[in-house]
């Protein structure tokens, strides 16, 4: 099946936030927010700004009547800002306006008065002082500092991985309208519908079941509306709420950079101990994760980066720890990967560490320490149905690891001004929520009288074509056309407590119920259609629209068995429910069994650096990626190119920049680079595993979302070896992105 959304977009007809036909007399928010990073004794004068004709209301804290409250995991996130400012883009109060021009002047207007206090920007800062989110997380796995003692090769370093800007091309907004009873409706382009509901309700001091929140899509979200998308939608509630017309909240794309966390930047040191076999025997390594002024999904996303720590690598000595460092800089947040690409991002460059140090190819040290079946996890999970080394040697058939480095030594010893580097890339990347009670979803499903099918989940449509992979499911078990399914939008009302559309496994959660729903619903219709066919239910099938006994097609088509089920007054709804098995978590342990199931795959990564400019290309990336028994390889391929993509980008040219008064520099496109058409490969194979797939997931169709990103790793380390092959005094700095800037340095950097 093909993208059911590919003709709307194209054509331009797909609905976003900014294409809802708004409500007559509706009105238009923008948000006045702080140009400082740090202060209390705030006070704001919104008199001026108040009186602008055409301004309706300037929304200050004091004004809600519920909670000043959105944190999720932790109470430590105002809405407005009430004595104390934490980092510029804090939002201080809600111009209102009959228009967006006229809320912009007036939000010039608003003067404010405070007392400045000191800065902290960086992880490292904030560790020294000793200033955190919540207390620190460490997973341990035997005993580390024995087995550091009796390896034959210990090796250490520093890392420092940069935050990303998700850059979605729908920025951060929200249009609510008042209904009846104090009910408010909210259209949010929000990754978590549940999540609004609630926090709004919060703010608002009412039920949840006055709050309604529906979403059509997203133009984007990439984690960045996982929670982030929330304080916009209680705005625009707020404001309705106090002003009893509907109000529309569209960020603008400079203060969307501005008030928008990123990818948490990281700052890690690590020790590796390996034998004379390059067995890796211990390793540990501390994380320090710049989590911003508030906890947003800070501490769901450090418990990643432990879960990811190791990669795809079995290590029988393992101590991490992690501490949730608190700046003054926007709160960061989920990002495609959520915490796992900066944990693999460290093991990589402690095997790169090692590799260096011994005078041997990294790919040696991780071919030799490749999970194996029934190795165990350092957090306690078996390793099961395990494809590590499957993709590797995959992947070797297709293209000969030994060859290649062979064919890029012989053109580096021939070629002066140019030098190729290659990098093999495994990752292994658990899916479930790792915070196990998220792991559940429903389905509303309703067959209508004339065989048309309206289905309903918790999944959030953002362009990784979840909405297709619902509509094989149906189409697959009803075995109907397609043209007689329809998605409907998300929505709170008709399914209720969702969990975000998130951590890859929106297809197989929401999926899983889905199916639930619509076997029941053909059980139901077998017993009609044997009934009027007076034979076994046994016998029945239903295919490609016509009911068949055993082989043999009857004259009994769909709608007229819908029909008949109708007119005995069967029920043609079904509300299912979903609950992943198995997983379980025990944190006072740090043990258990936190994923359905893992993801594999291996890359190979070329470049070439032109050594007199600084400048480089990706020649190619050959991948053998684990898609289970993909339900829509054309879909499952545009995600795994889309990832690498986004990888690239976060290990090669996008750059955060923040001076140390807490001010984003790096604040618009022309000053944040992101891969286009000429960054990306030239040349991108993707060669889908041969395996059997994993029943936990749907359709044996393995989660595709964000384990591909990680292979971008890759290309930080590819890079690194080319400007090596031109300057053999040059040291690794593992310090990302490797800018064309970091590259000419590095070509020309003189052993000290």
């Amino acid at each position: 099946m093909k993208n059911i959304d590919a003709n709307g977009h194209v054509r331009g007809e797909s609905l976003f936030i900014d294409d809802i036909l708004t409500k007559q007399h509706s009105l238009h928010a923008v948000v006045f927010c702080s140009d400082i990073a740090h202060a209390n004794n705030l006070s704001l004068d919104i008199s001026k700004a108040q009186e602008l004709t055409g301004v309706e209301k300037v929304i200050v804290a004091k004004d809600i009547p519920g909670e000043n409250q959105i944190g999720g995991i932790l109470l430590d996130e105002h809405l407005l800002a009430e004595d104390e400012i934490h980092f510029q883009g804090m939002p201080l109060a809600i111009v209102v306006a009959e228009s967006q021009f006229i809320a912009k002047q007036a939000r010039k207007l608003i003067k404010v008065n405070y007392n400045e206090l000191p800065i902290i920007t960086t992880a490292k800062q904030a560790h020294i002082k000793k200033h955190y989110i919540n207390p620190a997380r460490s997973f341990q796995a035997g005993k580390v500092n024995e087995a550091f003692t009796k390896c034959k090769y210990v090796f250490s370093d520093e890392t420092f991985s940069n935050g990303q800007e998700h850059l979605y091309l729908e920025t951060q907004g929200a249009y609510a309208e008042k209904m009846e009873n104090g009910c408010i409706k909210l259209m949010s382009s929000t990754q978590g519908p549940t999540v609004v509901q609630r926090i709004a309700a919060r703010v608002l001091g009412v039920p949840m079941h006055k709050i309604e929140v529906d979403v059509t899509r997203l133009g984007g979200g990439f984690g960045g509306k996982e929670d982030q998308a929330t304080p916009w939608a209680c705005m625009v509630a707020l404001a309705t709420h106090m002003l009893n017309k509907p109000v529309k909240l569209v960020l603008d794309r400079h203060d969307d950079l501005k008030m928008t966390g990123k990818r948490h930047p990281y700052e890690s040191t690590f020790k590796i101990g390996l034998d004379e076999g390059f067995k890796i025997k211990a390793f540990e390594v501390e994380f320090l994760q710049n989590s911003g002024a508030a906890a947003d999904l800070s501490p769901a996303i450090a418990e990643r980066t432990l879960f990811h720590a190791t990669n795809s690598y079995f290590i029988p000595n393992v101590k991490t720890i992690v501490h949730s460092c608190k700046t003054n800089l926007p709160p960061n947040t989920a990002f495609r990967g959520f915490g796992g690409p900066q944990g693999k991002y460290v093991i990589e460059s402690a095997i790169a560490k090692a590799a260096t140090e011994l005078n041997v190819p990294a790919w040696k040290i991780q071919q030799a320490n490749l999970l194996q079946e029934n190795d165990k996890f350092y957090y306690g999970q078996k390793a099961e149905k395990v494809e590590a080394n499957n993709t590797w040697i995959q992947l070797d058939k297709a293209i000969n690891i030994n060859q290649v480095e062979q064919e890029i030594q012989a053109f580096n010893v021939s070629n002066q001004q140019h030098k190729k580097g290659m990098a093999v890339m495994p990752i292994c990347f658990g899916i479930s929520f790792t915070n196990t009670p998220m792991n559940h979803a429903r389905a509303l499903v309703h067959i209508y009288q004339d065989g048309s099918v309206g289905i309903s989940t918790g999944a959030v449509e953002m362009g990784q074509s979840v909405n297709t992979k619902m509509l094989q499911v149906a189409q697959q078990i009803f075995s109907i056309n397609a043209d007689l399914l329809k998605l409907e939008t998300t929505n709170t009302t008709r399914v209720a407590n969702t969990s975000p559309t998130a951590a890859s496994a929106t297809a197989d959660l929401n999926g899983k119920a889905l199916m639930k729903a619509c076997n029941a619903l053909v059980k139901r219709l077998k017993y009609v259609a044997a009934e009027e066919l007076s034979v076994g239910i046994d016998t029945i099938k239903l295919i490609n629209n016509w009911v068949y006994i055993n082989n043999e097609k009857t004259a009994l088509n769909w709608k007229e068995l819908i029909f008949k089920a109708f007119w005995k007054r069967i029920c043609l709804t079904e509300n299912a429910h979903y609950a992943t098995p198995i997983i379980n978590f025990d944190k006072g342990k740090e043990k258990g069994h936190p994923f359905a199931y893992h993801v594999y795959g291996t890359a190979l990564i070329q470049t070439t650096v032109d050594c007199l400019r600084g400048t480089y290309q990706i020649d190619r990336v050959d991948i053998v990626h684990d898609f289970g028994k993909s339900m829509n390889l054309g879909v499952d391929l545009g995600q795994v190119e889309g990832a690498l993509a986004q990888g690239v980008g976060w290990m090669t040219m996008e750059e955060i920049a923040y001076n140390d008064d807490g001010r984003l520099l790096s604040n618009t496109l022309s000053t944040y680079k992101i891969p286009d058409v000429f960054s990306v490969a030239k040349e991108i194979r993707v060669i889908p595993l041969e395996t059997e797939g994993n029943d936990m997931a749907i359709l044996k169709s393995k989660a595709v979302g964000e384990p591909p990103l990680m292979y971008g790793i890759g290309v930080y380390f590819a890079l690194a070896n080319a400007i090596k092959a031109f300057n053999p005094d040059y040291k690794i700095k593992f310090h990302s992105p490797m800018t064309p800037e970091k590259v000419l340095m590095g070509l020309y950097e003189e052993t000290t």
